[in-house]
């Protein structure tokens, strides 16, 4: 398994680059859109780590810029109806930290922004996710729970309000200090708050 690799870049084409190491072997590395667009220019230093995709016709190689990135590959990649070239897809849209937020917030549509993901794939992965990413043994979970709800409450509450015309930047402060302030607010409780200091803020 090749996970890591270091050398200079020595062309860029497609979603993929060309790094040559200090040995003087090249390797073809395809590349989520954003490490893609970060890319120094020919000759620059880079570092990445990989993962060794093996297919029946072909060896590819897929490079991130941090270890936790290269492991939620690995995990996309796990999940059946998921191959190498649509983790990259993924990934190229959503960051490690964005697809815990998702599965957090229960955002199952969100998934369907990839390429080639409908609705009924996009609920597949998501399910998946939900029990191989592990959301709530790290740091970020309690960064998104909000007063101890689960952040589907805090989503519900938004969408609620988005429906009745409130743009969420607007409301996503007032939402999480209301679910702050009481932790056992239901959706319609949390909702019914924050419509009455909407009103209180717009009169």
């Amino acid at each position: 398994m090749i996970a890591y690799i270091e050398g200079r870049l020595a062309e860029v084409w497609g979603n993929a680059c060309l790094v040559v190491t200090e040995g003087g072997v090249g390797y073809e590395v395809a590349l989520p859109a954003h490490t893609l667009a970060a890319l120094p220019g020919k000759g620059g230093s880079v570092a990445l780590y990989t993962s060794l995709a093996v297919r029946e016709d072909a060896l590819e190689l897929f490079g991130f810029v941090s270890f936790e990135e290269r492991q939620t590959f690995e995990v996309l990649v796990s999940i059946s109806k998921v191959g190498a070239r649509t983790a990259l897809a993924i990934l190229s849209i959503f960051r490690p930290d964005d697809l815990r937020r998702l599965v957090l917030e229960d955002d199952v549509l969100a998934l369907t922004r990839v390429s080639g993901i409908g609705k009924k794939t996009a609920q597949h992965v998501f399910l998946e996710l939900k029990y191989k990413l592990k959301v709530e043994d790290t740091p970020q979970a309690a960064a998104l729970l909000v007063g101890g709800q689960p952040g589907s409450v805090f989503r519900d509450v938004l969408d609620g309000l988005a429906n009745l015309g409130y743009a969420e930047e607007e409301c996503a402060p007032l939402v999480k200090k209301l679910l702050h302030e009481e932790p056992d607010l239901d959706v319609t409780g949390a909702l019914r708050a924050a419509l009455k200091a909407l009103a209180r803020g717009r009169g």
